[in-house]
């Protein structure tokens, strides 16, 4: 819409004429092209007037206050439409956009099962089986000891009290006595190497002293036989003619045999072992023991045990064992 910064200059009106008796003055009339409120001037097509805000003839407020309050109106509807669109976007939820899960499958390794292990009780004791018996004996070295005292004594005639018939005094048999050993002359004889721990001390079976002893171990795995002993190192050749056993495990088989080697034989099949005993069982704590070839000589002797009584077996967790209290050597006359 064209409008003027600036009011035109009015144009001067021609004089008029000079009244007459008898004319009347015309009424003014708006210039063309001038507000019909305030006269002043208006391009062609300016609806408005700058001057005085005046509709110009023909325009939109030619109404008067009805056109201004027709463009209030149309101004408002649009403002309230514009309202009304902008609370329906804001009030409308925005559409989420669907998240899509995609599963990968993947493949599973095998199972592995972890490797069985068999589980077997622990031993309490140690069970170990008899080697077989070698067909020869090696000769082991012989730690030196000390030499063997022996009392060729004899025992002193004991005199019965007379008769009161003056009868003459009878004389009882002299018995022998005991060959005294040295503290160190008794070993373990153990040729199939049991385990040291199931023998006793040696020395304690010819201490004198029949309440300690030599014991030994009863091989749970091969119960109720044996395959162990004691051995004497006599430390020359003696004549034998029994041997005196006293044990606290009545009821074992024992075997005797003697040794007239320099060196003490490695197994007891050994040729240098000679049985002279027979095969014995021991039914009581106190046994004797008479020996064969009682004009050989020997040197070792071996007491050897080949079977527990039933009441030593044991079990694998409390072996039993059988013992020697005291053993002594009676040399033939």
């Amino acid at each position: 819409m064209a409008t003027q910064l600036a009011d035109p200059p009015h144009e001067q009106a021609p004089a008029p004429a000079a009244p007459g008796p008898e004319a009347t003055a015309p009424a003014p009339q708006p210039a063309a092209g001038a507000c019909e409120k305030c006269g002043a001037r208006m391009s062609p097509g300016q609806d408005w007037c700058l001057q005085c805000g005046a509709g110009a003839p023909g325009s939109m407020s030619g109404g008067g206050w009805r056109g201004l309050a027709g463009v209030l109106a149309a101004t408002a509807v649009l403002v309230l439409g514009a309202a009304a669109a902008g609370y329906a976007a804001l009030s409308k939820k925005t559409p989420r956009t669907p998240v899509v899960t995609r599963t990968v499958a993947q493949a599973t390794p095998p199972a592995t099962s972890a490797p069985v292990v068999p589980t077997t009780p622990a031993p309490v004791t140690p069970l170990t089986k008899p080697p077989k018996i070698p067909l020869t004996a090696s000769t082991p070295k012989t730690s030196p000891t000390t030499p063997i005292v022996t009392t060729p004594t004899t025992t002193p005639t004991t005199t019965p009290s007379g008769s009161n018939t003056g009868g003459s005094n009878a004389s009882e048999e002299k018995q022998p006595e005991a060959l005294l050993l040295d503290t160190n002359a008794a070993s373990t004889y153990n040729p199939y190497n049991y385990p040291a721990e199931w023998f006793g001390d040696p020395s304690l079976a010819i201490d004198g002293d029949n309440t300690t002893g030599w014991s030994a171990q009863v091989n749970p795995a091969s119960a109720p036989n044996l395959a162990e002993g004691l051995v004497i190192d006599l430390k020359s050749s003696h004549r034998l003619t029994a041997v005196k056993l006293i044990t606290g495990t009545p009821g074992m088989n024992v075997q005797v045999y003697g040794s007239a080697a320099k060196t003490l034989p490695a197994s007891i099949v050994d040729p240098a072992w000679v049985p002279i005993s027979h095969l014995v069982v021991v039914k009581k704590r106190h046994a004797r023991i008479g020996l064969r070839n009682k004009s050989k000589a020997y040197r070792f002797l071996a007491l050897w045990i080949s079977r527990a009584p039933a009441s030593s077996v044991g079990t694998p967790q409390a072996p039993g064992k059988v013992t020697v209290d005291e053993l002594e050597l009676l040399p033939a006359k």
